[in-house]
C-alpha cells in the first residue's frame, strides 16, 4: 500500500510542480500575466488552475494520511502566483515523505472514513486508494496540465510523467 501511495504521489505532484515552472518561465518569456493561467479553465463549469492545483494537493496528502491514520497537514488555499502553487506542490511532498511504510502498509482492510462537502464516506483502505485517492490525484494533476497546454505552455506527455 505504501509503494502504490506515497512515490506514486510524490511523483505526480513533483512533474505538477515542475510544470507549473514551465508556465511560470512561459508567461514571463511571452510576457502573459500569470494570472491569466492561474485563473484560467478548461470548461465554464470546471475549476481554475489555482484550485486543480490545490485539489490534487489535498488529494494526494488527505488520501495517505486517512491510509497512515495521521492528520495531514492545513494548507490555507490562498495561493495567488506559481511561485506560491509550485511552494504547495513541493509542500505537499515533503509531508509525504515523512510517512512510513509502517504507517500506510496493512491498511488494504482498515475502514477509512473521510468528509465530502455534503456527506461523510467510508471504504476499506484497498478500494479507498485504487478507487477514489488514485483517480483524484490524477484527475486533477491532469486537469492542470491541460489548462496550461490549452493556453500554450510548451508540455509533452514527459513533463506529465516526470523525471524517472
Amino acid at each position: 500500500m505504501h509503494q502504490a501511495t506515497i512515490p506514486t504521489f510524490i511523483r505526480a505532484l513533483s512533474s505538477l510542480a515542475d510544470v507549473l515552472e514551465k508556465a511560470a518561465a512561459h508567461a514571463e518569456a511571452k510576457k502573459i500575466d500569470p494570472a491569466v493561467f492561474i485563473n484560467s479553465r478548461l470548461a465554464p463549469d470546471m475549476f481554475p488552475l489555482v484550485r486543480q492545483v490545490q485539489i490534487a494537493s489535498d488529494a494526494a496528502k488527505g488520501g495517505a494520511a486517512r491510509l497512515a491514520q495521521a492528520e495531514p497537514p492545513a494548507f490555507e488555499d490562498n495561493e495567488t502566483t506559481f511561485p506560491q502553487l509550485i511552494e504547495r506542490a513541493r509542500k505537499t511532498v515533503a509531508y509525504l515523505e515523512t510517512l512510513k511504510p509502517e504507517q500506510i502498509d496493512g491498511s488494504e482492510e482498515r475502514t477509512v472514513t473521510w468528509k465530502t462537502r455534503t456527506s461523510e464516506k467510508s471504504m476499506k483502505g484497498q478500494p479507498y486508494l485504487l478507487h477514489h485517492v488514485i483517480p483524484n490525484v490524477y484527475f486533477h494533476v491532469t486537469a492542470a496540465y491541460l489548462i496550461l497546454r490549452h493556453n500554450g505552455v510548451e508540455l509533452g506527455k514527459q513533463d506529465f510523467l516526470g523525471k524517472s
